[in-house]
């Protein structure tokens, strides 16, 4: 199925598996009708790291090649947090976090997703602090290599860091090089923060606020995910798009608002039993929403 033939452009796609190699998950975005694409470079569950090989790097570039899919990110471990307390969790984050870098700049994966981390009963202010340096030091070993890393904003379970856009902004302000970090807005995160988007007027107050505090010239990408839990609930569950709280019209809106048409929307919803049938209905109604 081929959903081509959009009313308006749209850079939209899905984070799809690499079980079956990095260069196949974009010929399967590309199968999905995808221009835009998420992916693991390794597990997202483990500490183990990969080192990508020549050949998985010119298989990679040759499926980018074929497939004009150029808008791809990375996600980085889950495990990472760049404010833990333990000494050896702080270390292997922050080699973690270097080590992705450096194989989506051999990749040319132009973005990393990272959720800033959790300060663990340490506050706010020391997590933040840490988070930036913890950066600032990981930037300092490796080149740029085209490769941005982008801060997903945070539904704000426990203590983890990143659910205000006032946090992301203090990040990025302690941040030496900021022309290499962005941000990633997740619907489902900052709905379940607080930020309403699902009436034209709350949608307009929280993209405002987005824009004075953080700016939108600094979003480089989206995760468009409806969400299972309330507003406010500080609660990560997502939801296939308009069967959540949000709604239909908070993504109406979002797919429509000119602002955003260049930049990239993933789909981060259930895969369910049969992943590319959840996909391919889901892409379908975003792109059903354009005007």
């Amino acid at each position: 199925m081929n959903l081509s033939g959009e009313k308006k452009f749209c850079l939209l796609g899905a984070h799809l598996s690499i079980a079956k190699g990095l260069h196949n998950a974009l010929y399967h975005a590309h199968a999905l009708g995808c221009n835009a694409l998420q992916i693991f470079t390794k597990n997202s569950n483990a500490w183990k790291e990969k080192i990508v090989s020549e050949k998985e790097i010119d298989l990679f570039k040759e499926a980018v090649s074929k497939t004009g899919i150029r808008e791809i990110a990375s996600h980085t471990s889950y495990l990472i947090n760049l404010a833990a307390v333990d000494p050896k969790k702080y270390a292997r984050s922050c080699d973690a976090l270097q080590k992705e870098l450096e194989r989506s700049s051999a990749l040319k994966i132009p973005y990393v997703v990272l959720h800033p981390g959790s300060h663990m009963g340490e506050g706010e202010d020391k997590g933040i602090v840490q988070i930036s340096e913890s950066i600032n030091k990981v930037f300092d070993k490796i080149s740029g290599g085209g490769t941005r890393l982008l801060l997903e904003t945070t539904a704000g379970q426990g203590t983890s860091l990143g659910h205000k856009f006032e946090q992301i902004s203090e990040i990025i302000e302690k941040i030496e090089d900021k022309t290499r970090v962005g941000v990633c807005v997740d619907t489902c995160h900052i709905f379940a923060a607080g930020y309403d988007i699902r009436t034209d007027e709350s949608y307009s107050r929280t993209m405002n606020n987005l824009d004075s505090v953080i700016g939108l010239e600094n979003i480089f990408l989206f995760h468009l995910n409806d969400s299972k839990k309330c507003l406010g609930t500080r609660v990560d569950r997502h939801e296939h798009i308009g069967q959540g709280e949000i709604g239909i019209r908070g993504f109406e809106l979002i797919m429509n608002d000119e602002r955003f048409f260049k930049v990239p929307k993933i789909l981060e919803t259930p895969k369910g039993e049969n992943g590319d049938e959840s996909d391919l209905l889901n892409l379908k109604r975003l792109k059903s929403f354009l005007g």
